[in-house]
């Protein structure tokens, strides 16, 4: 019998609605100085809405974990995507500082969830040689969607006016809910579209054929053991660092390139679509890459930890030109190395909850997206904070260096997944 090839749908929808939640996530940035001039809001007012999201993600991205591998990555997805839509109608109706505040609080809080129902939905649907990959294929649409987003939500806001791009944005958003939740199921058996051949190659390569285990929260002993596995807390750590860039990026890039070379909102849009696009390329590839070193080797080390050991470490090194130049091009180089380097080894940071902890892959998750969150609040407060006292960026950058080196060192040192992961 030929196998079906569901699995590729599933990763397609995960794919497509984190497109959603990352344009929706991004178009702020680009709408932040329209909305300071309407609303009366200081640069640290910006900082504090744009932080409200990672207050917001960090509340739900570590329960959303503990939920997914309680009531499956159907329901909790769903619930979490119709909320997140909501919160986007609510930032376009917003009428002050506290409206726009609380709207993106909902926007974190809703859209926590997105990640721990990903890794969740992988490890039920792909065997493990090829969980790298997928994950590849569903995180690419991250750098895509910052890529596509910014000539996307720049053009609609020359043409409409802020309140409406948001209004554009709910529509879009609520129109995935219901291809989710038709075509999605949480166990590949139970789906009508995968055939015996196709369940036989999900569950190629596990210790133990059949269905995963009962849904059920984590026990204490569960969580206690991913909060203290070495493996998983310096990961925990890389993906804070990660998230710091990320974030950075992704709220403070177009008012950076405005503030420093007078761009205005057209040619803001343009510029970010480099760097967003190299991500795109380097994820993927080292995702597909992170995958092939398992199956020539068989070490997590060589095909995880040094991976991101290494894109961190280019990362690190690329924004110190960007620090201390003045020029748009040396700014624009060192940028899209940095953002396509420490986005890089995205899906491995996911893969190896599923390597060392593939029965709580989904909580594990949760918990290290809590630091992700973290990084989603840190990075732009600290950044308008800094903005406040010096009006410069060159400080932020100098801090991102220094984070990137503090994870280099502590994944060469500590970071042995082959060695610390738990049984299936």
């Amino acid at each position: 019998m030929r196998a079906t090839r569901f699995h590729m749908v599933v990763i397609f929808l995960l794919f497509a609605v984190t497109v959603v939640n990352y344009i929706d996530r991004a178009a702020i940035s680009y709408a932040i100085p329209l909305m300071e001039q309407e609303l009366g809001l200081s640069k640290a007012d910006a900082g504090i809405i744009l932080g409200a999201f990672g207050l917001g993600y960090a509340v739900t991205t570590l329960l959303g974990g503990f939920a997914v591998d309680r009531y499956g990555a159907r329901l909790v997805l769903t619930v979490a995507a119709l909320l997140w839509s909501f919160s986007i109608g609510l930032t376009g109706a917003a009428t002050g500082f506290l409206t726009l505040y609380l709207a993106r609080t909902l926007l974190g809080v809703s859209e926590g969830p997105n990640f721990p129902a990903l890794a969740g939905a992988v490890s039920r649907w792909l065997p493990p040689q090829e969980q790298a990959t997928a994950l590849a294929y569903a995180l690419v649409s991250v750098p895509l969607a910052l890529a596509i987003g910014g000539p996307i939500v720049t053009q609609l806001l020359s043409v409409l006016d802020w309140r409406w791009t948001f209004g554009v944005l709910f529509a879009i958003s609520i129109a995935w809910v219901p291809l989710w939740f038709l075509l999605f199921r949480d166990d590949p058996a139970q789906s009508r579209h995968v055939n015996p051949a196709e369940l036989d190659h999900i569950r190629a390569g596990r210790p133990e054929s059949g269905p995963h285990a009962a849904r059920e929260w984590p026990a204490a002993a569960e969580i206690r053991a991913l909060l203290t596995n070495r493996t998983l807390l310096v990961n925990y750590w890389a993906f804070f660092v990660f998230g710091y860039f990320l974030f950075f990026f992704m709220t403070w890039l177009p008012s950076y390139l405005h503030q420093a070379y007078g761009l205005n909102l057209a040619q803001v849009g343009v510029f970010t679509v480099l760097p967003w696009l190299a991500a795109a390329v380097a994820l993927w590839a080292l995702g597909r890459w992170s995958d092939h070193l398992l199956k020539v080797t068989g070490r997590l080390r060589v095909a995880r930890s040094y991976l991101i050991a290494g894109t961190q470490f280019v990362a690190a090194m690329a924004v110190v030109p960007v620090a201390l130049s003045d020029n748009l091009a040396i700014a624009i180089a060192g940028i899209t190395v940095a953002v396509a380097a420490s986005m890089g080894a995205n899906a491995a940071y996911y893969a190896v909850n599923v390597d060392v902890a593939p029965k709580r892959a989904a909580t594990a998750l949760g918990i290290m997206d809590f630091g992700f969150a973290l990084s989603g609040f840190a990075a732009p407060v600290i950044t308008g904070w800094v903005l406040g006292l010096r009006g410069s960026f060159a400080d932020g950058f100098l801090l991102m260096t220094g984070l990137a080196l503090s994870s280099v060192a502590l994944v060469l040192a500590f970071h042995h997944p082959d060695a610390d992961r738990k049984p299936a």
